[in-house]
């Protein structure tokens, strides 16, 4: 295995006993870890399938939460406030910090703005091998589907949002995730998994293509980078195919491995719907390519 960083636990102001515990177990039985990196309206919690998944296979999962993230959907319904005002930048630093306490680079594994996070942190060579499913886009992606735009309006038609923790209505959820799936459990969805998330991101994406110093930004040549699936989902409104493959074009300056995926039928809920474990198994398979559990 490679070193990820300082083989010491991290001691960023922001990382949380929790996380703390997860590097520890990580190292102390010296799996190959797997770091799992949520979008906006999700927690942490979204990945527990797919963390036991990679576990029974020998994996050592850790889920890490956005600085401040609460624990629980219902907590997250009291005190939204909580989300307000995190960056892209802000954000890749603080699991920057918690890879670093880990003792051999993981595997990386990001949904949304996570699969942004994904290739932000592999680009910092950080990564073993990464998957960036449905990923938000960074500068240098040019694609804008109209699709994008709708999912993207109940935070960016409101400027004062930049500083906001900004909800979902169910109608918007269900635009955004689940158009995919069923009334049923396009509800139970919403119900389970939606949170209040920070309006900044969205709005640093929007203009990253504008700004040369913007924190949207993925270095995609990096030789360390190692290897990289892109999937997406074909019937993806807030992240489609055009962003996913635009993505993927920009990832191939790297000499490292670099492949797409499209999963037939699929929305944006993809992870956290009743086909997730589809998505995860390929996602499962690629990982093992390249590093062993």
């Amino acid at each position: 295995m490679t070193d990820a960083g300082s083989n010491s636990p991290p001691d960023g102001k922001t990382i949380t006993e929790h996380e703390l515990e997860q590097c520890g177990r990580a190292n102390e039985t010296g799996r190959q870890p797997v770091v799992f990196v949520h979008g906006l309206w999700l927690l942490p919690s979204s990945w527990d399938r797919w963390a036991k998944l990679f576990e029974d296979n020998g994996y050592a999962a850790l889920t890490p939460g956005w600085p401040d993230d609460p624990d629980t959907v219902e907590e997250a319904a009291e005190h939204p406030e909580v989300f307000a005002g995190k960056s892209i930048g802000q954000v890749a630093d603080h699991f920057e910090t918690i890879i670093r306490g880990l003792d051999h680079k993981p595997a990386i594994i990001g949904h949304s703005t996570g699969g942004l996070l994904t290739q932000i942190l592999a680009g910092r060579g950080l990564a073993a091998v990464s998957v960036a499913i449905d990923p938000a886009p960074f500068r240098g992606v040019l694609p804008l589907p109209i699709s994008t735009l709708k999912s993207s309006f109940p935070v960016l038609g409101n400027p004062a949002n930049r500083n906001r923790a900004v909800p979902l209505t169910y109608e918007q959820f269900r635009y955004a995730f689940a158009n995919a799936v069923s009334e049923d459990e396009a509800r139970q969805l919403y119900d389970t998994y939606a949170v209040p998330s920070p309006g900044k991101p969205l709005f640093q994406a929007a203009a990253a293509n504008l700004n040369p110093w913007t924190e949207d930004k993925v270095d995609t040549k990096n030789p360390d980078r190692g290897p990289l699936l892109l999937i997406s989902g074909e019937r993806d409104n807030t992240v489609p195919w055009a962003i996913v493959n635009a993505s993927y074009k920009q990832q191939q300056n790297n000499p490292g491995v670099t492949e797409i995926e499209k999963m037939p039928g699929r929305g944006h809920a993809l992870t956290i719907d009743n086909g997730w474990r589809d998505v995860a198994e390929k996602a499962l398979a690629f990982v093992g390519r390249f590093v062993k559990s």
